[in-house]
Parts: C-alpha cells; sequence; structure tokens
C-alpha cells in the first residue's frame, strides 16, 4: 500500500486554471500565492512546531490537537416552546393582535383581497390541539423581578450595553405592555428569560451564599439571546487538568460532562422562572430542548405570512451576549434576507445544471427557515499552536496559520461521512409531494458542483422510488390535488432521510472558480464572500458557513476549529463524548500526513475537487448510496482521495457515467475506518483511543439515526416509517424531542452531577433528586457549587 509519502506533486499548483485562461485570453489570472511560496509557508509552520523532521523522532505527546495539547468546548443551540391556551400565549396574542393581521382581514372584508391569507393565520390560532408554541416569548409582570433582575434588565435595555449615556434602544416598546389592570408587564424570548432567571436567583441569596452568587454572575454571559434559539456556549473550556473526578479521562467525556451540566442548569432556570415569575399562574409553560430541524408548525406559519412580519415574530432581538443589541439583530435580519434570497436564486442553479427541466416549479417562500435547523458546534483548540500566536512569535504568523488550517480543513472533509448519522442525526420524512427539486434539495445548488447536483438528484429520485418506467421518474406536479392523485394511484411514498438539517441549512458555501475557500492564502474567505455576493448567494458582510471551520487567533482569542455538522446526540455521555474523541484524533491525524509530506497541491484548490470531497457527507444526510468520483487517466485529481479509496473493496468504474467511479457510502466509510486503523495506529495507541475506534466500528453497522428513527416508529405503532405520513412522523419525532429526549437529557446529566459528588466522596443529598418548586434554589446552588469547581480547575475559562 503506498505511503502518503509517495505522493507526486503537480507541475503547476493550480492545474484548474491553465485551460480556462487559454481557452479566454482576455480573461485576467484570479490573484494567487504562487506554489512555492505557499509550500515555503507550510514548511515554516511545521517547523516551528517541530514536525519539519522523520516521524519516528516527533514526541506524539507534543503534536497540536493531542490529549494534552488540545482544549474544547461546545455551542448548543435549543429548540423553545410555550405550552398554553391561545388566549394566554404570546405568539398567538401577538398575530391576533398585530396590524399585519388585522390588515389582511380587513382588505379581505372589504373584497380587495382573498380570505385564504387570513384565514390561515386563523386556522394556525385556532387548530392547536397540542397547545404547542415553538419560538413562543413569555410575557411576566415586572413587579415580579427582584432588584438584581430589574438592575440587569435596564442594562440590557441600553444602546450600548457598556455605555449609559448612549441611551435606552430603540425598540423598547417592543418589551413593554400594560395589563387590562394597567399594571406593567413584560415580554421576551426564552433565551433571555433563562438570564433574567439567573439574575433573580442572585438576587435572592443572602450574604452567606456569596460565592454561589459570584459563580452564577459569572455564568450569566453563557446565555445568549441569539437568533431564534437559545444558544449556550461552555461555562468552562474543556482540558486535561480539568478531568480529575471522571473515570473517562477523554476530552470527550469532559466535553459530554459540561455540556450536560449546562442542559441541567437551563432546565432548573426555566422551572424557576416558572416559579418566581408567576408563568403557569397566567397560562405559560415555558419548555427548551434539543430539536435539529424547524418545527413543521414552524413551515405553516411561514407559509402564511409575510417574510418582514415573519422576522418580526421570529428573530429574536438580541438582549444578551453583545455590547450593541440593536446592531447584531440587524445583523440577524440580513442573515434571514440573504438566506431567503438565496433560496429563490437557487432555481436559476437547478436549471443551469439540468435538475429544473421546464418551467413546472414551486416558487419557494420569501421567508427561509433554515435559521431555526438547531444544532451543537464543538470546537478544539491548540494550546501550542495559541501560545505561539499569544507570544507573537516571527517564527509562527497568522498566515502560518491559516496555511496550515485550511489544509487540515481539507484533509477533515474526507472523513465527514463518518460522523453524520453515525454520532449525530435529525430524521424527517419526506411526502410524494415534496419532490420539487427546488425545495427538497434545499441549499445543495449552492453547495455542489453541477455534475454532482445531478448525480445525487437522480440516485436520490431512485431511492424515492419516483421512477415509473427504467430511466424515468415522475416527480410531483405543483398543484395540491394532482400529487395527491399521483400519490394514491401509483402508491408514492416518498423517502425518509437521516440528516435533514444538512440538506436544509447552508452547512458548506461553494468555491467559485476563481476564489477557493481553502488554498492557504490570506483573504482567500473574504474574496470568495465578495464573488458570492455578485452572484447573489450570500453576503460578503457575513461569515462565511463552512462544515469545519477555522477559529482563527486574531477573531477569537485561539487558534483551532469548528465542526457545525452535528445535529441531534440522543446521548451527551455516549454519542457527543465519542464524537468529539473522534475529531480530536482526526484532527490530529490531518497534522501527522501534513508533517508526512501530504502538502495542498495534493488535494486541488478547484470547485469540482472541493464538491468531490464533500458530496459524501449530502449522500450521508439523504441517506443514499452511492456517490462519484471523477477519474482521470487511472486515478482521481485529487490525489488524497485516491489513497482513501485504496482502501475501499467494492469502488467500481460507473455505468451511467463514464469516467466516473462508483462508490458506494458503507465501503467509503469501511476504508475511512481501515485508513485511520493503518495511519494513526501510533496516535490511536498514544491517545488511548481504541475504545473510540470499536465504538465507531459498531456504528458503521447502525447509528443514531437508526434509533431516532426507531424510536419515533414504535411511538406511532408501525414498523416502516414509510407507512406515516410526514406530517404525522415529523410532528411525532418533534414530541419525542420536546418530552422523552429532553427528560432524557436531563436524568443523564443528573446522575453524572451525582457520580461527581460521589466521586469526591460525597454522598448527592435527597434535595438534588426533588421535582418540586421549593427546592429549586437548593438544587440550582448544588449545581453552581460543582461548576465552581469545574470552573478552579479549568482556569483558562473565558
Amino acid at each position: 500500500m503506498p505511503s502518503v509519502l509517495s505522493f507526486q506533486k503537480p507541475a503547476s499548483p493550480h492545474p484548474a486554471r491553465g485551460p480556462a485562461t487559454a481557452a479566454h485570453p482576455l480573461l485576467v489570472p484570479a490573484p494567487t500565492t504562487p506554489g512555492s511560496d505557499r509550500a515555503r509557508r507550510l514548511r515554516e509552520a511545521l517547523t516551528a512546531l517541530g514536525l519539519d523532521r522523520p516521524w519516528a523522532d516527533v514526541d506524539i505527546a507534543t503534536i497540536p490537537f493531542s490529549p494534552r495539547d488540545v482544549s474544547a468546548g461546545t455551542e448548543s443551540e435549543l429548540q423553545t416552546a410555550v405550552i398554553g391556551d391561545a388566549r394566554a400565549v404570546d405568539l398567538p396574542r401577538q398575530i391576533l393582535e398585530s396590524d399585519y393581521f388585522a390588515n389582511i382581514a380587513e382588505r379581505a372584508e372589504r373584497d380587495e383581497a382573498s380570505q385564504r391569507p387570513a384565514t390561515r393565520l386563523q386556522r394556525f390560532v385556532e387548530n392547536n390541539p397540542d397547545r404547542v408554541w415553538e419560538n413562543a416569548w413569555v410575557r411576566l409582570p415586572l413587579n415580579r423581578l427582584n432588584d438584581r433582575a430589574r438592575a440587569l434588565w435596564e442594562q440590557d435595555l441600553r444602546a450600548d450595553r457598556e455605555d449609559p449615556s448612549q441611551g435606552q434602544r430603540k425598540d423598547l416598546a417592543r418589551f413593554h405592555f400594560k395589563a387590562r389592570t394597567g399594571e406593567p408587564w413584560l415580554r421576551v424570548p426564552i433565551s433571555y428569560l433563562l438570564k433574567l432567571a439567573l439574575a433573580q436567583l442572585v438576587g435572592g441569596y443572602g450574604p452567606g451564599q456569596a460565592a454561589r452568587a459570584a459563580t452564577a454572575e459569572r455564568l450569566m454571559a453563557h446565555f445568549l439571546n441569539d437568533n431564534s434559539s437559545p444558544e449556550t456556549f461552555s461555562f468552562h473550556v474543556s482540558e486535561p487538568e480539568g478531568r480529575a473526578r471522571s473515570d473517562d479521562p477523554s476530552v470527550g467525556n469532559a466535553v459530554a460532562v459540561e455540556t450536560g451540566k449546562r442542559f441541567l442548569l437551563t432546565q432548573w432556570l426555566l422551572a424557576y422562572a416558572d416559579h418566581a415569575f408567576g408563568l403557569s399562574e397566567h397560562g405559560q409553560q415555558p419548555l427548551a430542548y434539543y430539536s435539529p430541524h424547524a418545527p413543521i408548525r414552524l413551515h405553516d406559519l411561514n407559509d402564511a405570512v409575510s417574510d418582514s412580519f415573519f422576522r418580526e415574530l421570529f428573530l429574536s432581538p438580541c438582549l444578551s451576549g453583545w455590547r450593541h443589541g440593536e446592531e447584531k439583530h440587524r445583523y440577524m435580519a440580513l442573515c434571514h434576507k440573504v438566506l431567503s434570497r438565496s433560496q429563490l436564486n437557487a432555481i436559476q442553479v437547478l436549471r443551469e445544471a439540468g435538475v429544473i427541466v421546464n418551467n413546472l416549479v414551486v416558487v419557494p417562500r420569501t421567508s427561509n427557515l433554515s435559521l431555526a435547523n438547531n444544532g451543537t458546534h464543538v470546537s478544539i483548540g491548540s494550546r501550542r499552536i495559541t501560545a505561539l500566536l499569544d507570544a507573537g512569535s516571527p517564527h509562527f504568523r497568522p498566515e502560518h496559520e491559516k496555511v496550515l488550517g485550511d489544509l487540515v480543513i481539507k484533509i477533515f472533509e474526507h472523513f465527514l461521512p463518518l460522523f453524520v448519522g453515525l454520532y449525530s442525526a435529525a430524521p424527517y420524512r419526506l411526502d410524494y409531494s415534496d419532490f420539487h427539486p427546488e425545495r427538497v434539495l434545499g441549499f445543495l445548488p449552492h453547495e455542489l458542483h453541477s455534475s454532482h447536483l445531478r448525480m445525487l438528484w437522480r440516485n436520490w429520485k431512485a431511492k424515492a422510488r419516483l421512477n415509473l418506467l427504467p430511466g424515468t421518474s415522475l416527480t410531483p406536479m405543483g398543484p395540491r390535488w394532482i400529487d395527491r392523485i399521483i400519490e394514491t394511484v401509483f402508491r408514492k411514498r416518498g423517502d425518509r432521510v437521516p440528516d435533514y438539517r444538512l440538506i436544509d441549512y447552508l452547512v458548506a458555501l461553494a468555491s467559485t472558480d476563481r476564489s477557493p475557500a481553502l488554498d492557504g492564502t490570506p483573504g482567500n474567505q473574504q474574496r470568495l464572500l465578495g464573488d458570492l455576493d455578485d452572484l447573489g448567494v450570500f453576503d460578503r458582510g457575513m461569515s462565511l458557513y463552512l462544515p469545519f471551520k477555522q477559529r482563527e487567533h486574531a477573531k477569537m482569542g485561539f487558534s483551532g476549529f469548528e465542526a457545525r455538522w452535528f445535529s441531534l446526540f440522543p446521548s451527551l455521555g455516549r454519542d457527543l463524548a465519542r464524537a468529539v474523541d473522534l475529531q480530536v484524533l482526526l484532527t490530529a491525524l490531518a497534522m501527522k500526513l501534513i508533517s508526512q509530506g501530504l502538502t495542498h497541491d495534493d488535494i486541488p484548490d478547484t470547485r469540482f475537487t472541493e464538491s468531490e470531497r464533500r458530496q459524501f457527507m449530502f449522500v450521508a444526510a439523504a441517506g443514499l448510496r452511492t456517490g462519484y468520483v471523477r477519474i482521470e487517466g487511472s486515478r482521481p485529481r485529487n490525489r488524497f482521495l485516491a489513497r482513501l479509496l485504496e482502501d475501499t473493496r467494492k469502488t467500481r468504474p460507473s455505468h451511467r457515467y463514464r469516467k466516473y467511479a462508483k462508490v458506494y457510502l458503507d465501503d467509503y466509510r469501511e476504508g475511512l475506518l481501515r485508513f485511520i486503523e493503518r495511519e494513526a495506529a501510533d496516535l490511536i495507541a498514544a491517545f488511548g483511543m481504541r475504545p473510540v475506534i470499536d465504538d465507531l466500528r459498531e456504528r458503521l453497522h447502525g447509528g443514531v439515526e437508526q434509533e431516532l428513527d426507531r424510536s419515533v416508529r414504535e411511538s406511532l405503532g408501525i414498523t416502516d416509517s414509510l407507512r406515516a405520513d410526514g406530517r404525522a412522523y415529523n410532528r411525532r419525532a418533534e414530541r419525542l424531542y420536546r418530552e422523552t429526549f429532553r427528560t432524557r437529557h436531563h436524568e443523564e446529566a443528573l446522575n453524572q452531577v451525582a457520580d461527581e459528588l460521589r466521586t469526591d466522596g460525597v454522598e448527592p443529598p435527597f434535595t438534588l433528586f426533588r421535582s418540586d418548586p421549593a427546592s429549586l434554589p437548593e438544587r440550582i446552588g448544588l449545581l453552581l457549587d460543582t461548576l465552581a469547581t469545574d470552573l478552579e480547575r479549568n482556569r483558562s475559562t473565558p
């Protein structure tokens, strides 16, 4: 088996650009850094890290992102809901009391417009038997806030949180109203309610509880009021010296424990807020839980209102986490507008790719729901690289961080199929009527090359059995009554996909031909954003979306990478922990491969090559069987991918697509595992990662997406997902996330806290396991005590 060291370098660092320029002599060549300059900077980076020597002479314990070097943390996005009657909950009241509803109702009454828009909104409010209102805000009396909570509220209403002289926010009226009795009330998102509840708790502490109050004050900044969902980020960075109380010394376990404690505190703070602010007394029960895709009823609301009114209802006001909240809120509105526009522009891309072959399309709404997809972002950092950049080392500068980081990302992206559906998932049922390409393909037109897009769409149609005769397919026509007839007569049942979030969310913006995102040159992503802005795909003022994204020292204060593809983890201790360990191992493996001679030239910076390696992530997300790799001569242009395919056993030339090899997903995953076991054998042994590899091998025969699907099927009393219609399946999945898995995550974290106390020689007090409202302050206090110990043991906490 040839080694990575045997890869031969191409004569030109950008071989794809030569023919294009020759065919169009008037084109100005794209600005690039010469290959020799890039290679020099890569060698300098390896020298500064001590990786410029034979691998046998490298101290594995000092390699960047090894368990002794790595730090890690997570950002959790949660779904919120308020349970209650329409007369008591803020969302339905906001809708019915809005000028928007009054205007469309009055226009319909005067026969100036159809009655359908007003009727749909009325039906949305009245037809809700579960009484669950996702993304609703809560209402509470202002006089229920104690002095500390009121001081926090007044501070967060400033235009500049740190400068009182700037006055208050201009949107103040959004948050204040008067009850019928004339009493002043507040309305706030649940994401902000969490921080307000923590301040309320602190305000009730006496002098003897100063330590708990200090811990709570420190944690407030970790509850963000961003976008539509509560976002919390790690209370502390998980590092090796902070793992003393765990039987499992892995960084993944440390991350899972911290994430679980944060979720547990979130649950108890909501229960405390309910009790302290009298929410249940006024018909409101707030909830927060992991749920990976936008709720079905939110889709109903999105279809019934304008994009502007939807943003007013949907986007959070960014009261917490930023100095200038209104400015951040405008940025989130920009994101929503840009993604909505991008979804419309995808239709033209599909036409140009030959996926849409006529004018029968369903025009998407001008409002897009992708921002409502929730996931868990896992960031890992290297203390060695961070220290070099902190010190301003002349031997390792930002340009070295860039050239090394981009190459690590390109290597890592080949391994993404090992995560999707195996460690996290978002199972989703699509009916036959959903299979309009402009709908079901989501953002894929902006993520894949047209060749891979056409191949993926053809395979997906075959999987969903849209074919009538061999070589033909019958996609939905558009009018729902026609689609229902076709569905019934021809028994078309649609499909179930393992991770719909990765289809419905803009995970990986594709590079343009002239602006590669990961070629190692400084400013490359800013140039790409400019190209995408010109094409109407994105906005140059937004951050580039990538599945594995570099966390630059100059922006974040540390150097590392953020994984953004994780959807729902059924278990934090089992699934999140192992996923983080595998992420750390693969990042360290990328460093090893680079030190052994793998360079940027081995993974060409072309749009096609980028799409070729990323397609397998989307193949896994859609639950398809195969992807396709272009063969030039006897092997792919991407020499690293060619090396990986040497470990597959079923890869063969495609009969349908000339010059392409057909690669089976399950075979590709097994080949990746074989490659890891061989090339990272020393890392696996040195890092104690054998349990991680054994666990991965088991997941290849049944990942968490099957577990989640089984839970939904059992709840519905069926054995085949396709026997349930899409709405019933997806609503039942949402209910399981809201009830069963919320309870499971809560109990898992509670048991972890109890085990930690026992490890410290303390028997967990009975109060810890009580569920009555009166015990909440003490329960939260006990949790704050354990968090204070964690903060002390992890001294690099921001």
